[in-house]
């Protein structure tokens, strides 16, 4: 007898535990579960889908787990796919938080987390060369990924801004051999307006109750303004909201301290689930410390996930549905064709962000005309290094699998961190 296929609610619950690393880590899982073990997305429909969430604000892996649970099931697919990406990161972040607010700096989860990365820095590569594989088929397709990677990390251009600069480099370009399609009928433009419109009022409906909280509460109101305002402007994923957020948090307000604002970041950096949980985290933290108590903290960190996670849930819903359609009108295949050609450059520049922050203990941007990433050199691990390479030959030669070599990791890194401290 055959092994029955696991069910997509245990799939994506499973991928919601291992999403590791930031949008590399996690675009890399969700490759390797959908596209090569499941072959629930076809390569084209995966890259399409990935160019789609790149141009939209907030986390793109999680739009882009969405969207997979949408293909299989509808609405409610895409609820428990996007749910389950998001909630086991929020969990493990609220125990954090309030561990943290307890104790302080929680070391014996750090030395866990911190063998952990070392591991997703090979399953990030792995993919990496995978999709490139795939993606890159022509001299045009090297050089628009090449270009992107120099614009992204040498001249720090915002991502969106590359990504629809090589959409408009294809759509004008029409090349000969455009790829094959099939014509798909033009969505209903009244059920996106419905689906608009229902979306809308589920997210935004919670924050105006929240103004009329009574003035001792007003700070839930506050959070919740803050980060439906972020939801729509902080496109490039949570890194282009980091800066706004510990403004607002440590300057403008005074709820954090740096050193707090830190914490959060590394804390959410080495948890499963989109970066963009480091708000939680704050929130939890300015909430309880206002209102002086755990549970105020864990209806700050609510109202966070609902502000932050809802439109993400909308804009999928609304846009999914014209991915094929797009991909079927032959110039806008061409233009979809050259956009993924420039996120195997986005990747690259993800990858390679994540990978020195993972075997440098500080890297910065160079200040000037050309504000490359660059490490300060005298902050390398080797133990990092090493780990990564271990994990790597667990990973590709033994095949062990994600989750075992992720719990190997781990174990290795509390090991390390004991061994040495």
């Amino acid at each position: 007898m055959t092994e029955a296929s696991p069910s997509p609610t245990r799939v994506f619950l499973r991928i919601g535990l291992l999403s590791f690393g930031g949008p590399a880590g996690q675009i890399a899982l969700l490759h390797r579960e959908l596209v090569e073990e499941r072959q629930w997305l076809r390569e084209r429909d995966f890259l399409a889908a990935l160019n789609f969430c790149m141009l939209l604000p907030g986390p793109e892996a999680m739009q882009l787990a969405t969207y997979a649970g949408w293909k299989q099931g509808g609405v409610r697919g895409g609820l428990i796919a996007g749910l389950l990406f998001v909630l086991p990161g929020a969990a493990v972040i609220f125990a954090l938080a309030a561990v943290y607010m307890l104790f302080g700096t929680v070391p014996f989860v750090a030395a866990i987390l911190w063998g952990m990365k070392a591991a997703v820095l090979a399953i990030v590569l792995e993919a990496l060369l995978k999709v490139s594989r795939r993606a890159l088929t022509s001299a045009a397709d090297w050089i628009t990924a090449a270009l992107a990677f120099i614009a992204l990390f040498v001249f720090a251009l915002p991502f969106p801004l590359v990504v629809l600069l090589a959409g408009l480099a294809g759509f004008l370009q029409r090349r000969e051999g455009t790829p094959d399609v099939i014509a798909v009928p033009r969505p209903s433009r009244t059920a996106t307006l419905r689906t608009l419109a229902t979306g809308l009022f589920v997210w935004l409906a919670p924050l105006a109750a929240l103004h009329l909280l009574p003035g001792s509460d007003r700070i839930y109101a506050e959070l919740g303004r803050m980060f439906s305002v972020l939801a729509i402007v902080t496109f490039g994923g949570a890194y282009a909201a980091l800066t706004s957020l510990g403004q607002t948090m440590v300057e403008q307000t005074g709820w954090l301290t740096t050193r707090e604002m830190v914490d959060a970041l590394a804390l959410a950096e080495t948890t499963p689930g989109p970066l963009i949980l480091v708000g939680q985290f704050v929130a939890f933290l300015a909430a309880a410390k206002q209102e002086g108590s755990l549970w105020a903290g864990l209806a700050g960190g609510m109202v966070f996930l609902w502000m932050t996670f809802a439109p993400c849930f909308l804009w999928i819903f609304a846009g999914a549905p014209w991915i094929d359609y797009l991909q079927s009108r032959p110039r806008l295949a061409a233009a979809l064709s050259r956009i993924t050609a420039a996120v195997v450059g986005v990747i690259l520049n993800l990858s390679l962000w994540f990978g020195l922050h993972v075997l440098f203990a500080k890297v910065d941007r160079l200040p000037g005309p050309v504000p490359l990433w660059w490490p300060e050199l005298a902050g390398f691990d080797p133990a990092s290094a090493v780990l990564a390479l271990l994990a790597a030959v667990a990973l590709l030669w033994a095949k062990l699998g994600i989750p075992k070599t992720l719990a190997l990791a781990a174990m290795a890194g509390l090991i390390w961190q004991l061994v040495v401290n």
